[in-house]
């Protein structure tokens, strides 16, 4: 009886997440539309790639990495916001190539997002960069996500 509940207990606290990257983009999604200012996210080096382009785009204010938390560490994230009327940044977040149905692009058949006012983010053999970058530097890869 009293394995059956430990064994429980871990279960419940140590839930193995299929998709870390549909995470980070939900909890982006979810803190724009509730209009947080700071997001909190658990760590990974793509991740961290990813918090770097969108901070290079201007999608968010400031970033943050924290490796004092646990093993993994996290990234706290500024959104960015208009100063006046509170638009967010960050008009959509859609997660492209999904652990069940990869999406890969060359460079002749590399996304546009919204006719380049967006940005696609690739995992290439150069590391994870935006759709223009892997388009000059012609290489291609995953499609993570477009961002707009």
């Amino acid at each position: 009886m009293l394995k059956k509940q430990v064994g429980n207990l871990f279960k419940k606290k140590f839930k193995k997440m299929t998709d870390p990257i549909a995470d980070f983009l939900t909890r982006l999604r979810n803190a724009v539309k509730a209009k947080h200012r700071v997001v909190e996210i658990p760590a990974s080096k793509i991740k961290k790639e990813m918090t770097k382009i969108l901070k290079d785009k201007g999608y968010i204010l400031s970033y943050k990495f924290d490796e004092e938390k646990n093993y993994q560490g996290s990234i706290k994230i500024a959104l960015k916001y208009h100063p006046e009327s509170g638009i967010p940044a960050i008009k959509g977040l859609k997660r492209i190539s999904k652990p069940g149905l990869r999406r890969y692009a060359n460079t002749d058949t590399m996304p546009r997002v919204l006719n380049g006012l967006g940005v696609a983010i690739l995992s290439t053999s150069k590391g994870v960069i935006t759709d223009k970058e892997a388009r000059e530097l012609n290489v291609g890869g995953e499609v993570l996500c477009y961002v707009y």
